[in-house]
């Protein structure tokens, strides 16, 4: 059974149309990307599966079928707008909110506390949440998602205020819910934190899906035929089976364009029989963020 099934949802605001005719499923046990650029329509779908918005057509499926009161307990979701108390201090805003969803105030008050010091607030937990840093309260935000156990978590842009060491320690929680079993969907337009943390992903754009799949498989399909390598020597500019080559982030990497028919194996023959001393070679995937870009160029669609 998916935990979640978008079937053909449709929505618009008067003339604007926010979504059409999107579907995707979201498996048990995966990291699940939703992107896409700004005012593409991600937010506006995650609203859909919470049942906050209806939409116009099409139909979403939670843990089997449509959603219930009971089934909200069960998610927890992160909004990119912060909806925390700003006049109490932190504590007691996390353990109200956890009150609400319907943990007991001595298992409340446990939980918070093994977060707060895991996320290195508990030195400001007395402090009211608008004297909070956005960056701490991004965090408490993400307490509040988690503080439940809940089996489905959703997050809008997670990653928003959080410094490379806070976002490393939000990538490694998300990574232990998902081995815990829980299914995580990350709703994002940062492309490449998508590349890091994601199973399956579903591009949006303009309110349409433009990419869904494995991120792997989607990476082999929009692959060209280029090999990287990371070396100290110089290439020459041709040898067998070699169709372009360029210097990428600094002087010792090359992407190599190959000729068709040639195989990346073949070439590394090549590099060897000219004496290239080697540091790196492997097969070279694009980034998301070049697929969008050729998708966008492909299907004649605007980027907004």
């Amino acid at each position: 059974m998916n935990t979640i099934e978008v079937n053909n949802i449709s929505k618009t605001f008067g003339s604007q149309i926010a979504l059409d005719q999107v579907s995707f499923e979201v498996k048990p046990g995966e990291i699940f990307g939703l992107l896409g650029p700004n005012g593409a329509g991600k937010t506006t779908c995650i609203r859909i599966v919470l049942d906050i918005f209806k939409p116009d057509n099409g139909s979403v499926k939670i843990f089997g079928n449509g959603m219930s009161e009971g089934k909200k307990d069960q998610i927890g979701y992160l909004p990119e707008e912060r909806g925390l108390y700003q006049d109490i201090n932190l504590e007691e805003c996390l353990n109200y909110l956890a009150l609400l969803k319907g943990l007991s105030s001595s298992e409340s008050h446990k939980r918070i506390n093994e977060y707060l010091v895991r996320f290195n607030l508990d030195e400001h937990k007395k402090k009211k949440v608008k004297e909070l840093s956005k960056g701490m309260q991004q965090k408490a935000q993400l307490i509040t998602t988690l503080v439940h156990d809940p089996k489905l978590v959703i997050i809008d842009e997670p990653f928003s205020a959080l410094d490379p060491v806070n976002t490393q320690m939000v990538k490694d929680i998300l990574r232990e819910q998902r081995d815990l079993g829980k299914t995580i969907v990350m709703c994002t337009h940062q492309m490449h934190q998508v590349e890091e943390l994601c199973d399956r992903l579903v591009l949006i754009n303009q309110g349409k899906s433009v990419l869904y799949g494995a991120l792997i498989e989607v990476q082999k399909t929009y692959a060209g035929h280029a090999i990287h390598i990371r070396t100290e020597d110089q290439i020459p500019n041709y040898l067998p089976g070699m169709k372009e080559i360029k210097r990428l982030e600094n002087h010792h990497l090359y992407q190599v364009d190959l000729d068709p028919e040639v195989f990346p194996q073949e070439f590394l023959k090549s590099l060897v029989a000219a004496n290239i001393n080697i540091d790196q070679f492997e097969i070279a995937s694009p980034t998301l963020d070049e697929i969008f870009i050729q998708v966008v160029t492909e299907s004649g669609m605007k980027y907004e």
